[in-house]
C-alpha cells in the first residue's frame, strides 16, 4: 500500500481509508474487516465531477458532445485503462477463491472508483484533482475509441421524437462480493428495448443498451 501511494505522491493523513480502498467484499466477507463498496459510491461522484470540470474548462462546443465524452471516459473500460497505468490491480485484496482467479475489470474499475473516493476524504477536491491530472488526463488517448453503447442509444432515441429511455435493475442475484445484475433498458418508462447483464449495474445496463441496439427495433410495442 505505501508503495502505491509513494507512486501516487499522496501525503496522506488516514493509510486506512486507502486500504479499506482496495479491499474487494470477497477479502471483507473472509476477513471480517470493511469492504470498498461505500468509497467506491462516493468516488464515481468525485470522478464524473472531476472529468466534468475538465471537460468544461476545455470549453468543447455543445453540452451533447461534453456528456459523449464524459461518459466515454468513465466508463468501467476506461477507468481500467487509467488504473493500468498504476497497477492498481497488484494491490486489491481479494477473497481466496477470487485470488487464484486474479481481480476482473469489475473490480479494479471499482477499486480504482475507490481510491478516489479515499483521496477525497483523506486530503479533500483539489488533491483528487492532482491525482486526476497525473493519471487521467495525460491517457485519454485510450479511451475515446471506447463504445459507450448508452450514450449511443440516448443519441438514437433523441435524434427522432425526442422519447425518453430509463435503465432498470430488474433481477439481483449471488453473495455480496459476487453479485449478479439484470438490466432493462426502456422507452418512455414503458416499452422494453433491450436486456443485459453483468457483474456491476453499470455493465449490466451498458449491456442492456448494447442489446437494444442491436436489435434495433424502437418501435417495439412489447412491455414488460
Amino acid at each position: 500500500m505505501k508503495a502505491l501511494l509513494k507512486k501516487l505522491n499522496l501525503s496522506y493523513k488516514d493509510e486506512s481509508l486507502y486500504e479499506m480502498a482496495l479491499t474487494h467484499a470477497s477479502y471483507a466477507y473472509e476477513n471480517n474487516t470493511e469492504k470498498n463498496e461505500k468509497l467506491e459510491f462516493l468516488g464515481d461522484a468525485v470522478i464524473e465531477l472531476l472529468m466534468s470540470d475538465y471537460l468544461y474548462n476545455e470549453d468543447l462546443e455543445n453540452e451533447g458532445t461534453m456528456t459523449k465524452k464524459r461518459a466515454q471516459a468513465v466508463c468501467e473500460e476506461a477507468l481500467v485503462k487509467y488504473a493500468s497505468k498504476i497497477k492498481l490491480a497488484d494491490y486489491i485484496k481479494l477473497g481466496k477463491g477470487e485470488t487464484l482467479k486474479g481481480a476482473n475489470n469489475s473490480m479494479i474499475a471499482d477499486a480504482f472508483e475507490a481510491l478516489f473516493g479515499a483521496i477525497y476524504l483523506d486530503l479533500g477536491f483539489f488533491q483528487a484533482q492532482k491525482v486526476f491530472n497525473k493519471i487521467v488526463v495525460p491517457n485519454f488517448n485510450m479511451v475515446w475509441d471506447i463504445k459507450d453503447y448508452k450514450s449511443s442509444l440516448q443519441e438514437l432515441i433523441q435524434s427522432g421524437d425526442r422519447r425518453t429511455i430509463s435503465y432498470h435493475i430488474i433481477k439481483e442475484k449471488g453473495p455480496s462480493h459476487n453479485k449478479e445484475f439484470e438490466a432493462a433498458v426502456r422507452l418512455d418508462n414503458i416499452i422494453t428495448l433491450g436486456i443485459g447483464k453483468g457483474r456491476t449495474k453499470k455493465e449490466a445496463e451498458q449491456n442492456a443498451a448494447h442489446d437494444a441496439l442491436k436489435k434495433g427495433n424502437y418501435d417495439s410495442k412489447e412491455t414488460v
